[in-house]
């Protein structure tokens, strides 16, 4: 019997755990899903019979390493900088890892003894990274086999709501990790167009947009991640003259959140201590010039001319010019800004997640020019069985049930761009509703 640690029981973890779970009987099969509270992984095993939920106190080496020294294959499901810990013990104790998060430096740095000991350490095999990994990788493959040339690759991918659920004028709510959406983006964002390389900071970011359309969902706009051009290498495409990878949000979003940027409220480099009942006005006001006689409204369009009414209007509905108190007076912008955010953008109990990803390719083949556009969207249930959990879960669950079938034996430290890791995840996907549209139209 073999048996797999999952660690970490969070929203992400339940169409993982639900998948495994389903064939362990017939597979012969056991699961430990660890979480720092045992209830909460009690829930998600719902008292199957080759299941059992334990604690785990992730500080302590004895705890982790009794937990991973009963597996065989781990699971991480825990914030990424706790994955080169978890790497860590796997190696030492000769078990094969698992994982939805980026490959790390601190992970490359295991490679030779993980390859010496003839583990598998699979990473970025979620949603992304992961299926954009292995969408891309698939067209990427099929047009090398014919002959053709890319020249152009452009994948975008966004984690945002249904539109039944789109009730405030943002058209968002924290789907994933608030934190992460407050901070997206810092850095400078580097990609390739047309054989010149590009580079954006962080102040202009959110000015430099593309418009991407989805059929039958309208149109949303997309701005570069922080680094593209390590993907050529990734992708096989080293000598491709134009790649960017980017993330989406509905149309009309960037604009609006570049207020804040521009403003400093997402700095997260210094901390304020804020005199106890502080207004969200106050906060906002904290951030404009002084003036005797103007109010925050006034001064904020002097300041950026850009803003129009339909941006005040977003701004407003957060209650930036209210006398609300603020819920955090200590901790940085970014931080206090984010408290603010998730009491406005807090999912209802009825609320539906959606993901979104497309990939452009533009390809060189004998006949001329053709673009290939491929479209994923996918829709929550509700807020146990999100899109995001699905999405994320989904592939991590497959690439494992693969690897334990002995479909999948590779070893060494990978990610999903191998045919073998992704053509038969890509095809279990469909079975579960995760389908790409592909689209092809000449252009020359």
């Amino acid at each position: 019997m073999k048996t797999i640690l999952i660690l970490g029981a969070g929203k992400s973890s339940t169409y993982l755990i639900d998948y495994l779970l389903e064939s362990a009987h017939s597979k012969n099969r056991k699961l430990i899903i660890a979480d720092l509270s045992k209830e909460i992984a009690e829930k998600k095993i719902k008292n199957h019979p080759n299941a059992r939920a334990e604690p785990i106190i992730l500080e302590q080496e004895n705890s982790r390493k009794d937990l991973i020294g009963q597996s065989d294959v781990v699971i991480s499901m825990l914030p990424a900088f706790l994955h080169p810990i978890i790497a860590k013990d796997c190696l030492a104790m000769g078990k094969h890892f698992f994982s939805a998060s980026y490959e790390s430096e601190e992970l490359r740095q295991l490679e030779p003894e993980i390859k010496a000991k003839n583990l598998l350490f699979l990473n970025e095999c979620g949603l992304d990274p992961g299926i954009d990994h292995m969408s891309a990788m698939k067209i990427i493959e099929s047009e090398k086999a014919k002959g053709h040339e890319i020249i152009g690759f452009k994948s975008y991918t966004g984690g945002l709501l249904s539109p039944e659920s789109e009730d405030n004028p943002w058209k968002y709510k924290f789907t994933w990790n608030p934190r992460n959406v407050v901070l997206a983006g810092q850095g400078t964002s580097r990609f390739i167009r047309n054989g010149r390389y590009k580079y954006i900071p962080y102040h202009m970011l959110f000015r430099r947009l593309e418009n991407i359309h989805f059929e039958g969902l309208g149109d949303f706009e997309g701005y570069p991640n922080r680094d593209s051009l390590s993907y050529r290498k990734i992708y096989g495409l080293d000598n491709i003259p134009t790649l960017l990878r980017g993330t989406l949000r509905r149309a009309g979003f960037c604009q609006s959140w570049d207020v804040f940027v521009q403003l400093g409220m997402t700095d997260d480099s210094f901390q304020m201590d804020l005199p106890e009942g502080f207004t969200y006005r106050m906060f906002i006001n904290s951030f404009l010039p002084f003036h005797e006689d103007q109010k925050a409204e006034a001064k904020l369009k002097d300041l950026l001319p850009w803003i129009n009414d339909e941006i005040m209007d977003k701004i407003k509905w957060l209650g930036f010019f209210s006398n609300y108190i603020l819920p955090k007076t200590k901790g940085s912008p970014a931080a206090i800004l984010q408290e603010i955010l998730e009491e406005r953008w807090t999912l209802n109990p009825e609320d539906k997640d959606m993901i979104v990803m497309q990939h452009q390719f533009e390809v060189k083949t004998p006949s001329g020019m053709k673009k290939i556009t491929s479209s994923l969207v996918c829709k929550g249930q509700n807020q146990e069985y999100t899109a995001m959990a699905k999405t994320v879960g989904l592939p991590l669950a497959i690439a494992v049930d693969l690897f334990l079938e002995g479909k999948i034996d590779i070893r060494g430290l990978k990610i999903p761009i191998i045919p073998q890791i992704y053509s038969p995840i890509l095809e279990a996907l469909e079975s579960e509703g995760i389908i790409f549209e592909d689209k092809e139209e000449q252009i020359g």
